[in-house]
């Protein structure tokens, strides 16, 4: 899982993103997760989410929105001490024997619930971390020494609804809760080129300009509705998990935030490791 491609790091023009440290407002973030092996790589997105992770403020909780707890319900993790879960098969025993032994938050979780009523939210306690949150987690914060509560992404629910949640939550970035929501904005594994320098499908780097541009531009409509973006969007999101934790910052944006790109580009031909920071300058 070595093989990377066109991949462009941001300069100054993240400087709104680390402003957020003198705000007090925390910033809202959505990673490009891509490989879980990212977990353990010394490699270009490992160091950007390092140095993320040094300019950032220290919160006092993270709530996670991760593409792989993609189940029919809403739900938090409840419990205080969350499992590392290991959802994934055919990689190095190395990733599984990876630990990422944040504490939970069950106070934290009674108050999401609380922010959604009257929506019913399940009080879980049987999930954990899934690799989507502790892969990133591991660069970010890699003491694993601040609490951590995963919200569940209702697949029965659409587009809209999602955003929603997202204003709903967006409160907690006042209240020292970091909003980290993980997956990948075009992601299809079926269309993968293997092997070092695979260059992206034009469909696909075309597809991540086209975000781009409508994030630049707070457009929600178009990133609510991303069917209509291209006439190609459903090749480059052929399912929506991975879509879906992006609408949730979005929701949680204010006008007067910024926007910065720590990491963009497609790594493999066909999955966008592009990275939002949403921040209040």
């Amino acid at each position: 899982m070595k093989a990377r491609s066109q991949v462009g790091f941001g300069g100054a023009r993240n400087r709104h993103c680390y402003d957020a440290r003198m705000s007090n407002s925390l910033p809202a973030l959505f990673i490009g997760h891509g490989s879980p092996m990212n977990t353990l790589e010394d490699n270009r997105y490992s160091r950007v989410w390092r140095e993320l992770g040094k300019g950032l403020p220290r919160p006092r909780a993270i709530l996670a929105i991760s593409a792989h707890w993609y189940v029919n319900a809403t739900a938090v993790t409840a419990m205080d001490q969350p499992q590392t879960i290991h959802d994934f098969g055919g990689f190095p025993q190395a990733l599984f024997d990876f630990q990422y032994p944040a504490p939970g938050d069950p106070a934290l979780a009674e108050d999401i619930r609380s922010l959604m009523a009257p929506l019913p939210v399940i009080a879980d306690h049987g999930w954990g971390l899934d690799h989507g949150t502790w892969s990133i987690l591991a660069h970010l914060y890699p003491q694993a020494d601040i609490p951590v509560v995963q919200l569940s992404i209702d697949a029965t629910q659409t587009n809209d609804f999602h955003y929603r949640l997202g204003q709903k939550l967006a409160v907690l970035r006042n209240q020292g809760v970091l909003i980290l929501a993980s997956g990948n904005l075009i992601h299809n594994l079926r269309a993968v080129r293997w092997g070092e320098n695979s260059p992206a499908y034009p469909w696909a780097s075309r597809i991540e300009q086209r975000l781009k541009d409508r994030l630049c531009r707070s457009d929600h409509a178009a990133q609510i509705d991303y069917p209509t973006l291209d006439p190609e969007a459903m090749l480059a999101i052929p399912t929506p998990e991975h879509y879906l934790p992006l609408l949730y910052v979005l929701g949680a944006q204010r006008p007067e935030d910024k926007i910065s790109f720590p990491l963009e580009g497609i790594d493999l031909g066909s999955i966008s490791m592009l990275s939002i920071c949403i921040g209040q300058s």
